[in-house]
């Protein structure tokens, strides 16, 4: 039996360095998971077994290490998961590759050409909706349509101790007239950007400003010709705050009229942070709501797995979250080829999720997953089934000696 023992065991050696020297020869691709081989001794119903033979080769599915990736759409992930792919065809892939790219109608894929799946933002703004379907994601270059202002607010503080005004006549032309000035940008209904011009004046009882604002773009005007700033009296306690009664404001109206066809402005702006001390006059913040047309500058992956267009108007926008596969057993998946993996009545169904929600680990942009092929040990391997390919064809060469001095007895 021991050419039958001999030969079994090279097969055994054969099929143990077949797997690690395509563990070393995937020591640089992106997402491979490295194998890994499991024997069995072959049973001959007698003492004396008939060697061995392969029983399975396992998957090791330990994440790889982190390394920075070169473009935007190269992602990893950290933890358990996979991306879900699909083909022309419909049929879903499940990869640790991500080496993405956009095709000729950005849409996402790999560099097989199959398409990463996930959520499709909709809407204006775009948003997910819950119960979504999964699809291709494309991450479309138009324009971000504009958002109108309605409101706003500013922070800062009045100088208590500053003078009235010498021109009691409060004039947006005549320095004189007013104590302070600020101007913000607010956007009407088809993006154009408007100039708002807010003046405080010092009133002659302690505590009391008036507030004047105006759209210096498009100012209303009033039947004279003088341009409407919808004056309100706002009035400070003695600690410096703003009184919060009816006979103190805490908000100011801004009309501006159309332009261009746009829909009239109308903007409230909320003055309830403005405070009152000895210190000098200052803006701390200021802000009013909307944009104008951003034109598509370029995108990201965030942590989150949500790809985020950026847009020349400063603004960003969610286009899309990149969806995640999980399975009960990822032993039972089957190896396809090209770095992706097919479910399996083993694996059980896909578990869909999103990334850092529950057992689903991190998308993290711009970083890829290396290989987690450990080339030292499998070095080590590859010496150790040399030796036992060479130890298994001793057995056959002296078996082959032992019968050749029985046929040459005489």
């Amino acid at each position: 039996m021991s050419f039958i023992q001999g030969i079994n065991g090279i097969n055994s050696a054969a099929q143990a360095l077949d797997v690690i020297g395509n563990n070393i020869a995937n020591s640089q691709t992106i997402g491979f998971k490295s194998s890994y081989v499991s024997f069995s001794d072959i049973f001959s119903g007698s003492m004396v077994g008939l060697g061995s033979q392969l029983s399975n080769v396992t998957q090791n599915f330990a994440s790889g290490s982190m390394v920075t990736g070169s473009k935007n759409l190269d992602m990893a992930i950290s933890g358990n998961g996979f991306f879900r792919l699909s083909d022309s065809g419909g049929k879903i892939y499940f990869t640790r590759n991500g080496e993405f790219k956009l095709n000729s109608h950005r849409q996402i894929v790999n560099l097989q050409n199959k398409f990463l799946t996930g959520y499709q933002a909709r809407g204006n703004p775009p948003s997910i909706d819950s119960g979504s379907s999964i699809e291709n994601i494309i991450i479309p270059s138009t324009s971000m349509n504009p958002v109108v202002s309605t409101e706003g607010e500013i922070h800062g503080n009045l100088k208590s101790d500053v003078d009235v005004p010498k021109n009691s006549i409060f004039n947006i032309k005549n320095p004189k007239s007013y104590n302070f000035t600020t101007q913000l940008e607010a956007y009407d209904s088809l993006g154009k950007k408007h100039v708002i011009k807010i003046f405080f004046v010092k009133q002659e009882a302690q505590g009391n400003w008036m507030v004047h604002g105006y759209d210096e773009t498009s100012p209303i005007v009033d039947d004279s010709k003088n341009i409407k700033t919808n004056p309100i009296l706002i009035s400070f306690d003695e600690n410096g705050n703003l009184k919060k009664s009816e006979n103190s404001n805490k908000y100011i109206s801004i009309d501006g009229s159309s332009l261009d066809g746009s829909d009239p402005l109308k903007v409230e702006i909320n003055l309830e942070e403005m405070t009152q001390y000895s210190s000098d006059n200052q803006i701390n913040y200021q802000k009013i709501n909307g944009h104008g047309v951003g034109k598509f500058n370029d995108y990201n992956v965030s942590d989150s797995g949500k790809i985020i267009a950026n847009y020349s108007n400063g603004q960003t926008q969610l286009i899309a979250q990149i969806a995640m596969a999980n399975f009960t057993n990822n032993l039972g998946l089957t190896p396809n080829g090209e770095n992706c993996w097919l479910e399996s009545a083993e694996s059980g169904p896909a578990i869909i999720g999103l990334s850092e929600t529950g057992s689903f680990g991190r998308i993290s942009g711009q970083k890829l997953e290396s290989s987690n092929v450990d080339i030292s040990n499998e070095l080590v391997k590859m010496m150790t089934q040399q030796s036992n390919y060479q130890s298994n064809a001793q057995t056959i060469k002296t078996q082959d000696q032992l019968l050749q001095i029985l046929v040459n007895m005489k």
